[in-house]
């Protein structure tokens, strides 16, 4: 199956982060490397924006056969588009039918090849149109509140327990950790969507689970990582 790893070169909350250097390596580099790992996975291409990102993907194995137009890469610009452009590049000029495809954000470094080829095979058993991977949620609905213009919150009204219950009397619900999508290309252009009701989840672990969106997500992941490598 075909993986995507779509890197944008700009980033608000922490500039740069796909090239920022993590345990001696790009982060971006993790996600290739893991990719290149898994048994599941014929190719590997990185589409972005960036010379520096895409220079950095051939030193550590992904193809770059193209950069990503600018008007994909902006802070509003829909990923879906990204991976619609990219499959349709390699049907125009490679000519390549492009069925369904694996994509892997390179913020989740913690994610592995186990986890990778996990996810194709349940996938394929399934016969979903998408799978995305999830964690449990850290916060029930009910726990969540807003506040009014006189500055006293208020239940948020998510979810059906009162915000009073113990929170081990809940349902159990599930958040996108960003690590792994596997998607069918036809309905993703059709619907705009990775969610249905033939939608599956892959359930991945809190420690695994961590997506780079800013410097302190970056600290900790460095944390976690100095752990595992002292165990």
């Amino acid at each position: 199956m075909i993986c995507l790893i779509p890197a944008r070169g700009g980033s608000k909350e922490l500039p740069g982060k796909n090239c920022k250097i993590l345990r001696g390596k790009p982060l971006i580099a993790y996600t290739i490397e893991a990719a290149k790992r898994a048994k599941s996975l014929s190719r590997i291409i990185v589409t972005t924006d960036s010379r520096e990102i895409a220079e950095i993907a051939r030193e550590y194995g992904a193809e770059t056969p193209f950069l990503r137009p600018a008007h994909l890469a902006k802070d509003n610009s829909m990923a879906m588009d990204a991976y619609i452009h990219a499959i349709e590049f390699l049907e125009r000029e490679e000519g390549i039918q492009t069925e369904k495809f694996v994509v892997l954000l390179p913020t989740a470094p913690l994610r592995d090849e186990k986890d990778i080829d996990e996810a194709v095979e349940f996938f394929k058993k399934q016969r979903a149109d998408a799978l995305v991977s999830v964690k449990v949620a850290d916060i029930p609905p009910s726990l969540y509140f807003r506040m009014n213009d006189k500055g006293r919150i208020f239940n948020g009204g998510f979810g059906s327990a009162k915000p009073v219950d113990n929170r081990q009397a809940e349902e159990t619900f599930y958040i996108p950790n960003g690590a792994i999508y596997i998607l069918d290309y036809k309905w993703l252009k059709e619907k705009r969507t990775y969610y249905s009701h033939n939608t599956i989840p892959y359930i991945m672990p809190k420690e695994k689970s961590v997506d780079v969106d800013d410097a302190i997500d970056f600290s900790f992941v460095e944390f976690l990582m100095e752990g595992q490598e002292k165990k």
